[in-house]
């Protein structure tokens, strides 16, 4: 039970199914009102689609579960309007530190630039994450929530989804015109349908403690190799919300979990750690295995998965629910734009394309932080630990230091979506990139360069003067067109633009810098503020051309 939290019932109302009797039609369910649920349901509904959350539970998470959110996540919940309350809530960090038994062998930052709205990481309890997200939910008149709603039968067609429900006043029945499946690792819709997830699974467990003290621990990833307090095991600390410490014992696979995590047996290990100087309360307990594996595809039909129905990594790394996150993000633009009769279905492959690609990217980073975590052979053993011999003396050899690479958003390169650069440019800013934030300013107001991107596409056009944009019908055409494109100036004075235009002032340089901008250069940027295209110069039949590959609308 937590203590620092307190948990309530979310509503639950009879279904207006029960009283008419007969099935409801709803364009998109969502099944699972997790942080990948609510994401997607959030992002589809505040652009103005309706939406449908079903969820056979009634509570937010129990325990801290998925922790850390990064930097990436945390501009995706900007977009959705939690952001700031999760910052606030959070503990916001940057360095990483890793020791070998008593000695601090490594360390890394994740965020060494400046200028930056989020930091690298914030630690936030999972409760927390889906109350916010939560409250959102509720102030958009576009999503029905419904809890205590037990999907129980799926039965795809062309045309949608038949589903069966299961309530405490009876069952009934729904069409879905679009199903999406973020119901976790024991995904039922995937069993529905007879659907597998794939990979393999680590004979390890791990105990998690959620521990109630105040230390002056600084706010920082703390990671251990065979501890004198905990030998021959792994062991990791977090600082969350509300003075509560996230500590993971590694405990092998031969224990038993109901007595593992018995108060009389978890105390002495968080006392062996912490010393009699700290009180501390336990404030929860599990143990937990896990397994890296993901399905063949994410779109079956007019079924979706995203997050953990999809896919599930191991906990080392935070890439469960910030990957899930990144899925919603990709995931909603695309379904709305298909919606609204401005993409073709096949729009949604590029989904299950560009997320497996993320998927896999995190299944070998987890893979190879729970190899190295938890060898299997004592020859694996014998040179992970030469490895962190080294590690306290030679560079070279804290390269191979994995205690689990921590999440960053995928760069989506070879997506079918981009458009290939016709000149060259100097920045990580490339075609399947997320953009780099930067600090901006209109007239006298500040702002951040993400949150005037996302939900619709953006084109970014660097001018010294706002004055010297060409082709201004023909942007004006492109802003009025069938596929409507916000054109926004970026310059390094700012102004105003004769033409009617945003201008933006790069103040700072930042965007420049971090864009490689030059006079004359510009960006598509998509709804979820990866960039599509990006030229040296403006030709708005190129960037017309790129928004047809970005929509699926060429082939």
């Amino acid at each position: 039970m937590n203590h620092t939290y307190q948990h309530q019932n979310q509503p639950y109302r009879p279904p207006p199914e029960l009283r008419s009797g007969q099935p409801g039609h709803h364009p998109v369910v969502v099944v699972g009102a997790g942080p990948v649920g609510l994401a997607v349901a959030i992002d589809l509904a505040q652009q103005g689609q309706a939406v449908l959350l079903l969820d056979e539970d009634r509570t937010v998470a129990v325990g801290s579960c998925g922790v850390c959110h990064a930097k990436r996540t945390l501009e995706i919940l900007d977009r959705l309007g939690v952001g700031d309350a999760c910052v606030e809530k959070g503990v916001g960090w940057n360095v990483g530190r890793t020791f070998f038994r008593d000695e601090e062998i490594y360390s890394f930052n994740l965020l060494p630039q400046p200028d930056h709205q989020r930091p690298g990481m914030i630690n936030l309890q999972q409760y927390y994450l889906e109350d916010f997200l939560l409250q959102r939910a509720r102030a958009l008149p576009a999503l029905e929530l419904r809890f205590c709603n037990k999907v129980t039968a799926a039965r795809p067609h062309e045309r949608g989804v038949s589903l069966q429900v299961e309530t405490p006043d009876g069952a009934y029945a729904v069409e879905a015109g679009w199903l999406i499946a973020a119901d976790g690792a024991r995904s039922a819709v995937r069993r529905m349908l007879g659907l597998e997830a794939e990979g393999k699974y680590f004979m390890d467990r791990f105990l998690v403690a959620d521990v109630l003290m105040k230390a002056d621990f600084p706010a920082e990833r703390w990671f251990w190799f065979d501890p004198p307090f905990h030998p021959g095991q792994s062991v990791l600390l977090h600082h969350q919300a509300d003075n509560v410490w996230r500590i993971d014992f590694q405990l092998g696979w031969d224990v038993d979990p109901e007595v593992e995590k018995r108060p009389e047996n978890v105390i002495p290990r968080i006392r062996a750690m912490l010393g009699e100087e700290h009180d501390f309360e336990l404030d929860w307990v599990g143990v937990y295995t896990f397994q890296c594996r993901r399905m063949a595809k994410f779109r079956h039909g007019r079924v979706l998965f995203a997050g953990d129905a999809a896919h599930q990594v191991s906990p080392f790394g935070a890439r469960g629910s910030n990957s899930g996150i990144q899925d919603a993000d990709n995931l909603g633009w695309k379904l709305r734009f298909v919606l609204q009769g401005l993409a073709p279905e096949r729009l949604l492959d590029s989904y299950s394309d560009e997320r497996i690609v993320a998927a896999d990217e995190n299944l070998q980073h987890s893979s190879r932080s729970m190899d190295f975590i938890s060898p299997r052979t004592r020859t694996a053993l014998a040179f992970r630990n030469a490895v962190l011999g080294l590690a306290r003396h030679y560079p070279f050899a804290r390269a191979l230091v994995n205690s689990g690479r921590l999440s960053v958003p995928t760069l989506l390169e070879e997506s079918a979506l981009n458009t290939p650069d016709t000149a060259p440019f100097s920045s990580d800013m490339i075609p399947g990139a997320p953009c780099d934030d930067c600090p901006m300013r209109a007239q006298v107001a500040h702002f951040w360069l993400l949150s005037r991107l996302g939900n619709d596409f953006k084109l970014l056009v660097y001018l010294q003067n706002p004055a010297d944009v060409t082709e201004a019908d023909a942007l004006q055409g492109l802003i009025a067109g069938p596929m409507p494109v916000d054109v926004i100036l970026v310059t390094p004075a700012g102004g105003r633009s004769p033409h009617g235009f945003k201008v933006m002032e790069d103040y700072t340089g930042r965007f420049a810098e971090r864009y490689d901008a030059q006079p004359g250069s510009a960006w598509l940027i998509r709804p979820d503020q990866h960039i599509a295209a990006r030229w040296r110069r403006l030709d708005v039949a190129q960037v017309r051309q790129a928004l047809d590959q970005a929509t699926c609308q060429q082939g």
